[in-house]
């Protein structure tokens, strides 16, 4: 909070959004300004609707100050900055950028408010650190509706990509160390995202459709049908990161992809085979330089973090637990999760590399650390009492760890 202190000019909001950020780190079951004022004290939430709505604070000035503190701690060169939307269900028409339109969170077409956010994905950990709210066009075309929301007069129709693109180039303008931008099928079917990392010289796998037009050296190609033509000895089994039950193994194999235009670099497409269904995935690449097929698997394993990332920042600060109408607040309180969420990412990551575990636990996590935070803020048992049974549960976390590795290595074709 200390990064945080001087973009809020004045100490009653200062102090405000320090209980705010508290609240959302407890183990309140509910987050919105109710309870959060509660848990700060407060007889109303009066206070912390203040704060949302009208205290005068910069909310993207924040957003850069938690970039900068994710960063400083978990700084790799081999980063990825992984773009992806995620969707809270809404009822009414009210609140900003809600209308019916898909979302991974339902798995259909709901009344929704989407988002698009850009984690910064490292060895060490990850966390968010832009978000950019999708306006449909049915509100920016409604300029009486966006006033009534708060959104600005001069907010023009971006696609999902074209938010992609601003939050990609803003971190690299910043100087955030990435190697690599993961992102799926929305992003990697989409030209002008790809041709505006390939002049920045920036790599990228991004997930294609099946369906997707791949030109080769022999002739234009739809990906799906180019899996026929990969011989046997050019399938590789590699793992692309730890899940919850081990390493996750695939076959992988690359084609590459001719660029009529010469320009200098490599394309090419990766493709993923699932070694029990043999079902297919497909990744556009491009790299200024060669790459080996380990590296493109490493990072399209990356993408996959993003998804841990909206799980706990749902889960343990809120994300998707704000009550808010209107574009100024919305931006507010999704900043000040994602700090909250950075400040568990960046507390696990350091515990992990100052204090290594023990055989017989699992490092600490941003669940643990959480849970170990609200008992350190809002006591109910002693300390001890509560390392006890954290001891417990990364005791009992690294057994069923253990266990689910020897499955895998077992029935593993």
């Amino acid at each position: 909070m200390g990064r945080v202190a001087g973009r809020v000019a004045r100490v009653e909001p200062r102090r405000r959004a320090t209980a705010l950020v508290l609240g959302l780190l407890s183990d309140l079951p509910r987050k919105n300004c109710w309870t959060l004022a509660e848990h700060a004290g407060d007889a109303t939430p009066d206070g912390m609707q203040h704060l949302l709505h009208r205290a005068k604070w910069d909310a993207d000035a924040v957003r850069d100050d938690v970039r900068a503190y994710v960063v400083d701690h978990l700084a790799d060169d081999q980063a990825v900055l992984v773009v992806d939307e995620t969707g809270d269900l809404k009822k009414g028409t009210a609140t900003v950028g809600v209308q019916r339109q898909y979302t991974g969170t339902a798995g259909r077409i709901e009344n929704a408010q989407v988002a698009v956010y850009l984690v910064y994905s490292a060895t060490q950990g990850h966390a968010a650190i832009d978000r950019a709210l999708y306006v449909p066009r049915s509100w920016t075309e409604d300029p009486d509706r966006c006033r009534s929301a708060g959104i600005p007069d001069d907010l023009a129709f971006a696609t999902k990509p074209q938010l992609a693109v601003r939050m990609v180039e803003r971190a690299l303008d910043a100087g955030t160390p990435a190697r690599w931008v993961a992102g799926d099928e929305v992003y990697g079917d989409n030209p002008h995202l790809r041709t505006a990392l390939e002049h920045r010289r920036t790599g990228y796998v991004l997930a294609v459709s099946s369906t997707h037009p791949i030109i080769t050296h022999a002739g234009k190609f739809q990906a799906k049908t180019l899996t026929a033509r990969i011989p046997k000895r050019a399938w590789q089994r590699l793992s692309a990161g730890t899940g919850a039950k081990g390493e996750r193994y695939y076959d992988w194999a690359q084609v590459d992809i001719h660029d009529p235009a010469g320009r200098p670099g490599n394309w090419c497409l990766l493709v993923r085979r699932n070694r029990r269904t043999g079902e297919f995935a497909f990744y556009r690449c491009f790299s200024p330089r060669p790459m080996a097929l380990s590296e493109l698997v490493r990072a399209a394993g990356r993408r996959w973090t993003i998804e841990e990332t909206f799980q706990a920042g749902k889960g343990l600060t809120g994300l998707d637990e704000h009550q808010v109408r209107r574009w100024t607040s919305w931006h507010r309180w999704v900043t000040l999760a994602m700090l909250a969420h950075a400040f568990l990412a960046v507390t696990a990551a350091t515990e992990r590399r100052d204090r290594p575990a023990l055989d017989n636990l699992i490092p600490l996590t941003s669940n643990e650390i959480q849970h170990l935070f609200a008992a350190l803020i809002s006591p109910v048992h002693d300390l001890a009492h509560r390392l006890r049974w954290s001891h417990w549960r990364r005791r009992h976390q690294a057994r069923a760890r253990a266990c689910h590795y020897q499955r895998q290595a077992t029935v593993q074709p």
